[in-house]
């Protein structure tokens, strides 16, 4: 798990506020991507601990009751009031809230966000979760009520939630990744995209990572040597690590796919050639003919 640095600095405005991982302000959590992947969960992680972290509940308040997923609102509260959280943790696309009795986990679907009161006094029609601390409210926002709260007590109810995910993508070894890999058939977009192999990557990193690593997104994995094998994995944590260490990297790094990923007549940041368009496990592609040539036989 990352532990990011904490310290203070100051808005271009002059205020205070939260200065997070490698100086990138965190006055609020969300970070510019469609869908929250690993490195935004890791930034409502880091900002749920800046302002929870050993904090006791004083209240529970959903304002939106249907967003609490496996418990009423009434129980959400009798089960956090009173308790303090603790450091949170991640799980691929999940973050973990534990106290020192029972563990709320939040997944923040497509539009899901974390606000301080302290940021943003007044409260917004979309906040859906309020969780009141000694020192102000931690608010859950979420436009499109696909992401949520759940209420779990001991770790078979945290599997029961979250289902059977792989170990967290940025925290597996290379041994584990290769010896997962290996059970795998299938095209490697998919492969990385499912949530059993590794956790956390969804369509924006999977795009990245195979343009890094040169491979079309229809690549059988059985195809794969070893040495593929071994630079997919390095790939994938490269790229993780730069999200989750740079706010704006899957959108802003100049050299990234995601730089141009989806704007008209998009050329390949590498060699220029324009982008193509296709389907693979399911979502919307994007990937350079030249560097990433398709695979001969059927696709993957």
């Amino acid at each position: 798990m990352i532990v990011p640095r904490r310290d203070r600095g100051h808005r271009l405005d002059g205020h205070p506020s939260v200065i997070g991982i490698r100086g990138v302000c965190l006055q609020r959590a969300r970070l510019a991507t469609a869908v929250p992947e690993l490195p935004d969960v890791e930034r409502f992680r880091v900002f749920f601990a800046l302002h929870a972290a050993g904090r006791a509940v004083r209240g529970v308040e959903a304002l939106d009751p249907a967003i609490v997923r496996n418990a009423t609102p009434d129980a959400l509260e009798n089960a956090l009031r009173g308790h303090r959280f603790q450091e949170p943790g991640r799980h691929g696309k999940w973050m973990l809230a534990g106290t020192d009795g029972p563990t709320l986990l939040l997944h923040f679907g497509m539009t899901g966000d974390l606000i301080w009161s302290g940021d943003e006094p007044e409260r917004h029609r979309h906040d859906r979760l309020i969780l009141h601390l000694a020192e102000g409210e931690l608010r859950y926002r979420d436009l499109r009520r696909f992401g949520g709260a759940w209420l779990a007590f001991d770790a078979a109810d945290v599997a029961t939630v979250t289902g059977p995910l792989g170990p967290d993508a940025l925290d597996v070894t290379r041994e584990e990744f290769l010896r997962r890999l290996e059970r795998r058939r299938g095209g490697v977009k998919a492969a990385l995209m499912d949530q059993s192999l590794v956790a956390g990557v969804g369509n924006l990193i999977a795009d990245e990572v195979l343009w890094q690593a040169r491979l079309h997104p229809r690549t059988r994995i059985q195809v794969l040597d070893a040495a593929a094998r071994r630079s997919l994995f390095e790939t994938l944590h490269g790229v993780l690590r730069r999200a989750v260490d740079h706010v704006d990297s899957l959108e802003r790094e100049r050299r990234w796919l995601n730089s141009v990923r989806g704007l008209p007549g998009a050329t390949c940041p590498r060699c220029r050639t324009p982008l193509e368009r296709t389907v693979a496990a399911g979502r919307t592609t994007y990937f350079c003919p030249a560097c990433q040539p398709a695979p001969p036989g059927p696709p993957g």
